[in-house]
Formats: structure tokens, C-alpha cells, sequence
């Protein structure tokens, strides 16, 4: 063996082994309460379960409101201007992305979404959270004010869903529980305006009386939502539209 070739093999031997990739670093991009992207990565965060930004929920008045975005909204208002620190896995999710524990001025972002009820404890992959997700639930704060389903169970939702929350539901809760805000069908009589994202970045809501509402096709992938007043799509930061 030659004597570089020995070398080589003697300081690779002293370099510390690490199972983590690489920290990314930058201000990311907030899709949904759980879901980023920072640069060119997608990232997802490890630790919790955030809802899907087309997921209802009830308020303490038994009146559904769109928590998914909320949770993704408040996000964005906390820390969405932020430099994020992100301690990534070497192994990516199903879904190619991504997963990591991130922060940002010193503040775990995991932490703060549970404990302020935007996302609940992903305790069959880890127990870190637990604690700050009993602390939401006692204080109603976020999602635990009224009724909801959890993540996980609204994605494959069905008639056996349970039910969560500090208030009792009334009778029709699960059937507005189980719809969504972004499906094609309006999820209630009361709610049928819609709300879409136009070229420019903007969201636009659309009475059932503008020109331009039976065009409008409403699909998670393209940013629609349904709205049930004027004052919750402009609540939501979204502009009538002028045709």
C-alpha cells in the first residue's frame, strides 16, 4: 500500500461519524404548518402533525373556520421573515422530503406550533412535543378551543373518525369535520364564496354573483377556498375581485 494511500485512510479513520446531513439555512417559503421549503428543499417537520391547509375545524360557538390555514397563516407571522436553522435527518420522508427539527432565533419552531395549538404531538415517532401539547389542550389554545379531527385522521377521515377538542360538538359536527375547505363542493349552504390566487400572487374571493365565479375551479393544487362571509375572505388577507 502507498504511503499517501495510508494517510488517507488514517484521517478518514479521525473524522467524526454523523447519521444527520448538512443544517439548511435561509427564510423558507411556509406551505402548510408542517411543510417548507428553504432554497431548492423541501422540508417537513419532524416531530408533529400539522393540519392540511384545506382542514375545517369548529370554534367554541359549534361555527366552522378554516384552522389548516390558520396554522399555516400564524406561522407565516411569526417567524415567516425569519433566517430558519434547519437540523435535517440523513433519511427523507415517503414523500421526498426533507425532515428536520428547525428554529429560529434560538426558538424550536416545532415547539411553538404545538404548544400554541396549531399542530398536535407526532408521538409514535417521538415524545418530544407531548408535554406542549397537553399545556394547548388546558389552555384552548389554537385547534383546542373547539372541535376538531387530528391530522392524520383527516387525511384517510371516515364516519369512525373521533372527534377532539374542549367542547362538546353539536350534531352535525362531523359531517363539517369531514369536509373541505378547498374541495368541489361547497362544505356548507352558508359557506359559497369562493377564493383563488391569481398570476400575481394575490387572493381574490368571488360572490356567487361575480362574473367570473362559475369559472372558477376549486382545487387544492391551484390555492382555492371556500369562504362563508365577506369578512372572513378579507380576514384571510384576499381582495374582492373587480370583474
Amino acid at each position: 500500500m502507498k504511503l499517501r494511500t495510508l494517510i488517507s485512510i488514517l484521517l478518514l479513520s479521525l473524522l467524526p461519524v454523523t447519521s444527520h446531513a448538512a443544517d439548511i439555512t435561509g427564510i423558507p417559503k411556509i406551505r402548510e404548518g408542517d411543510q417548507l421549503q428553504i432554497g431548492n428543499t423541501r422540508i417537513r417537520l419532524g416531530g408533529i402533525d400539522a393540519p392540511s391547509v384545506d382542514q375545517l375545524c369548529l370554534n367554541t360557538k359549534g361555527e366552522r373556520w378554516t384552522c389548516g390555514a390558520a396554522a399555516r397563516d400564524e406561522l407565516i407571522k411569526r417567524f415567516g421573515a425569519k433566517i430558519w436553522t434547519c437540523h435535517t435527518r440523513a433519511v427523507a420522508d415517503r414523500r421526498g422530503r426533507t425532515v428536520a427539527r428547525c428554529e429560529a432565533d434560538g426558538e424550536d419552531i416545532q415547539k411553538w406550533l404545538v404548544s400554541n395549538g396549531w399542530a398536535l404531538a407526532l408521538t409514535r415517532i417521538s415524545r418530544d412535543y407531548e408535554t406542549d401539547e397537553k399545556a394547548a389542550r388546558e389552555a384552548k389554545a389554537g385547534m383546542w378551543q373547539g372541535a376538531f379531527i387530528a391530522p392524520w385522521d383527516w387525511r384517510i377521515r371516515n364516519k369512525k373518525t373521533a372527534v377532539l377538542g374542549a367542547v362538546t360538538p353539536p350534531e352535525n359536527a362531523r359531517a363539517v369535520l369531514l369536509a373541505s375547505a378547498s374541495g368541489p363542493v361547497a362544505p356548507s349552504p352558508d359557506c359559497t364564496i369562493k377564493g383563488n390566487v391569481n398570476r400575481a400572487g394575490e387572493c381574490i374571493y368571488h360572490q356567487p354573483t361575480s362574473r367570473w365565479y362559475a369559472k372558477i375551479e376549486m382545487k387544492i393544487s391551484k390555492g382555492t377556498r371556500w369562504f362563508c362571509s365577506v369578512e372572513e375572505a378579507e380576514a384571510a388577507g384576499c381582495r374582492e375581485t373587480r370583474r
